[in-house]
């Protein structure tokens, strides 16, 4: 029957060289020493099984405490995890053999592949960015101690993807505030502030047009919805903004869309001026009348004394 059903028959002897090998490392499991069981991970991660390789180094590396053997097993267990994709623990696993082994041939390269494996651990720049900052200081901290390495290099092209990442996050946060801008105020205010750290903490970014336009038009829009007391500093700051946009791009896609912005904030301006001159007048008649009913009240009182003494003389 098998021979009719060859790929059967391949599954089945397969099934059975796996049994016989699960079989055979479990026994080593429960039953090898610990002599054993280090020459069976060394053969195991020779051959690329990192998972068995890995687990038999977990088991014997305690045993293994101020034995020779013990350096080249938390070196070897580190890779394994690392090659399994488990990053989070080659990071830790690679750090603490370069603490404990600093002057061990190995070192430089355990550094390497701790801030190596950190920077495979960082997530896509739509994520929390924590671990990307751990691994950016990881890996600058190895290009600072080892200056002349050769992974010097592949630690800068790291470095240069995890800022792009934070790049793209920060990008991405400050347009999110503008495009929420019109939900409250605030949101209008995170975006001129959100942009400006991006400038700030970016100022070659290929975004930075585009962003630089945006705060323009954020600060415009803040303007245009506060309070009439907050409008002078608001749309004084928003042609400020603008100011700085076309000097930086005179050249601008955004040019157009900018001079709106600019038309806007003046005749903002203008209206606020109009606003102030009212209030002006306001409270300089509401003194008029302050000052008139001030005075009445004590020309009021005055002949009211008067009054009061003739009618004293009178009953005299």
């Amino acid at each position: 029957m098998f021979l009719k059903r060859p790929h059967i028959a391949l599954l089945f002897i397969g099934i059975l060289l796996f049994s016989s090998c699960s079989s055979k490392f479990m026994k080593l499991q429960k039953k090898g020493t610990t002599e054993q069981k280090y020459l069976a991970a060394n053969d195991y991660y020779k051959k690329g099984d990192y998972y068995k390789a890995g687990t038999l180094f977990e088991e014997i590396i305690p045993l293994l405490k101020g034995d020779s053997l013990a350096e080249q097993s938390q070196f070897y267990n580190a890779y394994s995890q690392f090659q399994q994709k488990q990053y989070s623990m080659s990071a830790y696993l690679f750090k603490s053999f370069y603490a404990t082994y600093a002057n061990s041939p190995l070192a430089e390269e355990a550094f390497y592949m701790y801030a190596f494996s950190m920077f495979k651990d960082s997530p896509n720049y739509n994520l929390d960015q924590t671990s990307t900052l751990t691994a950016i200081d990881a890996l600058q901290t190895f290009i600072n101690s080892y200056p002349d390495s050769k992974y010097a290099e592949s630690c800068n092209q790291n470095l240069k993807d995890l800022r792009h990442r934070l790049e793209e996050k920060a990008y991405e946060k400050a347009k999110l505030y503008y495009k929420t801008s019109g939900v409250t105020i605030a949101n209008f205010k995170a975006a001129v502030v959100a942009i400006d750290n991006f400038q700030k903490d970016f100022p070659d970014s290929e975004y930075i047009e585009e962003l630089s336009f945006l705060k323009v038009q954020a600060q415009f829009e803040l303007a245009e919805v506060s309070f009439e007391t907050k409008q002078r500093e608001r749309y004084t700051a928003a042609l400020q903004f603008y100011e700085d946009f076309i000097d930086a791009f005179p050249k601008s896609k955004y040019i157009k869309q900018a001079e709106k912005v600019y038309d806007g904030s003046t005749k903002g301006l203008e209206k606020v001026a109009k606003y102030e001159q009212q209030v002006k007048e306001f409270k300089a008649k509401e003194a008029e009348r302050a000052a008139k009913e001030k005075a009445d009240k004590e020309n009021t009182a005055k002949k009211d004394e008067k009054v009061g003494i003739n009618e004293l003389k009178t009953n005299k």
